[in-house]
């Protein structure tokens, strides 16, 4: 009888040699075409703890991308992309790339980071069920969000960082 080897799940930080990939697989996973401001962003040092490019037993299957956004001197974090390819779901592959986002996210001092947010199209139940799952909950609906793809609304699903999570 041979044994099954757990999958291994790793994150690459994104770099000019597989940004192309990121594209791929953002054209696979998206109903949006991203522009070059997108991918020039998501390159900047500051990005690197929050933009990963996700491996499946060292297959590239999906990417996360966040950028920090500071307003009236509070720090968040934006989860602009987060997807997996259709056969790599329900495998934790989603889950443990979020987690790898959120604690990266508490752990950072400077600037520190009081909460991560996103937007999910209010017909992808299955998104809003994973990210509740994860701690967000629905904070607002966007009307008219989503400009070339119906329904154009998107909930705003948000999770707060607070002091105990932080030193946990």
């Amino acid at each position: 009888m041979s044994s099954t080897s757990t999958p291994r799940i790793s994150f690459a930080s994104l770099t000019p040699n597989n940004l192309g990939t990121v594209r791929k697989l953002n054209s696979v996973l998206f109903p949006i075409k991203y522009s070059e401001k997108f991918y020039a962003d998501i390159l900047l040092p500051e990005a690197e703890d929050f933009c990963k490019l996700v491996y499946y037993n060292d297959v590239p299957v999906g990417t996360v991308c966040c950028r920090l956004e500071t307003v009236n001197g509070e720090t968040k974090l934006y989860l602009m992309t987060m997807g997996v390819l259709a056969p790599y779901r329900s495998r934790g592959v989603g889950s443990k790339a979020l987690q790898h986002v959120l604690g990266a996210a508490v752990s950072q001092a400077k600037p520190k980071i009081s909460n991560i947010y996103l937007h999910v199209q209010v017909s992808n139940e299955a998104a809003k069920k994973f990210y509740e799952r994860h701690g967000f909950r629905e904070v607002a609906v966007h009307k008219d969000y989503y400009k070339k793809i119906v329904p154009h609304d998107a909930w705003i699903l948000e999770k707060r960082f607070d002091a105990a999570e932080a030193s946990a």
